[in-house]
């Protein structure tokens, strides 16, 4: 995604099985807050759905909305199921862009490929739109492979090749994996079917990171705010992202959907959508959008009486911000978005850099990506700067404010 701040319009990228699986259904997700039908057409019945709907739309000739979306494949399985669903119509057909052949999850494929080279002769990755749109905000929902859910062998090594670029390119990641999303759809939703629904629920934090662009609030955010907020140190840009509320269908009647069992709901570690647990460290900062009407006051005091204190850092002081959109989503009566910048996710990183070193020693399964034109030092660079990223996540953990430091050598004086 990209902010463009003048005209608040985002461009929305979509990249991968995954990618696109995840976007088809965020597309409707986006469309029913809007009241735009499966053909473009807008059929609600709220002046705010249009006010500013050209935050993900353009407006073509017909009074018909059409996303300002790209998707990317190298095979054109992925898109032909798009086209073929239910919002298949909406999008313009040249934004469409595919290859013949697939990466078989090879991620240097994915690179020399280059799909965009190869459909429209542009060049598009992390560092290319960086390089191009530098004062732009470039926020991602990266999918990381989980301990128990994996679908490929290869997964570490395209994972840490991956947040080689993420580091030094995205300005904000939302970490999202399978297996906590599993965990959330069998263990609190009570889903024995859980795939649709897993698209469904991470579209629908997605969607809730960016209604403050697209609908009036009270205390607005976008994506830049949000930068600003949850950034102290440009490298440790990626979030734990969480939703509520998640309540199994049949547990919804005995529960009551207020302010305060939202933020209870929101700090819980289990609604954490990546196997990675906020208990093990401690959040740098945290961010909260609230999606209904409702009292700023009531959710800042809310915000404060749910936070831990001890899991959070004392030397950033004021460290969570809240953001209110009077438009909830579809089907629900209110709702919050969370995000939290937290130290634990390097458990994740940590997860993924064991085994990345455990093939990597032997060379497993090198030759395929060194057969496609990558050498050996771009793993051990793409290793060591993930690495680096765990040290400063666990130098941050362990820091102590000044006062603390000040009282620790004042007494190692005193002994001495």
């Amino acid at each position: 995604m990209e902010e463009f701040d003048k005209m608040r319009e985002i461009l929305h990228i979509q990249a991968g099985q995954c990618g696109n699986q995840i976007g088809g259904k965020f597309w409707e997700v986006v469309c029913n807050e809007h009241g735009i039908d499966a053909t473009g057409k807008y059929v609600g019945d709220k002046h705010v759905q249009l006010e500013r709907v050209n935050v993900y739309y353009n407006e073509a000739s017909g009074g018909r909305y059409v996303p300002r979306a790209v998707l990317v494949d190298l095979e054109p399985g992925t898109m032909d199921s798009l086209r073929t669903g239910p919002y298949g119509n909406i999008f313009r057909p040249d934004n469409f862009i595919f290859g013949q052949n697939g990466a078989g999850n090879n991620w240097a494929i994915v690179i020399v490929c280059k799909v965009f080279k190869y459909a429209t002769r542009l060049e598009v990755g992390p560092d290319r739109i960086r390089e191009e749109y530098p004062d732009r905000m470039m926020l991602t929902f990266s999918v990381f492979p989980s301990p128990k859910v994996s679908d490929t062998v290869v997964e570490p090594y395209n994972a840490t090749l991956s947040v080689h670029q993420l580091v030094e390119n995205a300005d904000e990641c939302m970490v999202l994996d399978n297996e906590a999303l599993y965990d959330i759809c069998f263990r609190t939703l009570k889903l024995t079917n859980p795939i649709g629904d897993l698209n469904h629920l991470i579209s629908t934090t997605m969607s809730g990171v960016t209604c403050c662009l697209r609908f009036p609030g009270q205390l607005n955010s976008d994506l830049r705010k949000l930068a600003v907020n949850l950034i102290p140190f440009p490298r440790l840009h990626f979030f734990m992202v969480g939703f509520a509320p998640l309540t199994s269908r049949g547990s919804q009647q005995y529960r009551a959907l207020t302010i305060p069992e939202l933020t209870q709901q929101m700090w819980d570690s289990k609604n954490m959508m990546c196997a990675a647990d906020p208990r093990h460290g401690r959040y740098l900062t945290a961010s909260a959008m609230f999606r209904a009407k409702m009292s700023t006051k009531e959710v800042d005091e809310q915000m404060i009486n749910n936070k831990n204190s001890s899991y959070f850092v004392e030397w950033i002081p004021n460290n969570v911000k809240s953001s209110v959109c009077e438009i909830p989503p579809t089907g629900l009566s209110m709702s919050s978005t969370f995000m939290g910048n937290s130290t634990s996710i390097q458990e994740m990183f940590w997860r993924v850099s064991e085994q990345f070193t455990v093939m990597f020693r032997r060379k497993a399964f090198l030759h395929w990506y060194t057969g496609e034109g990558m050498d050996e030092t771009e793993f051990t660079e793409a290793k060591s700067n993930m690495n680096d990223l765990v040290s400063e996540y666990q130098q941050y953990q362990d820091a102590v404010t000044d006062e603390v430091e000040e009282e620790e050598y004042d007494e190692e004086v005193e002994e001495n």
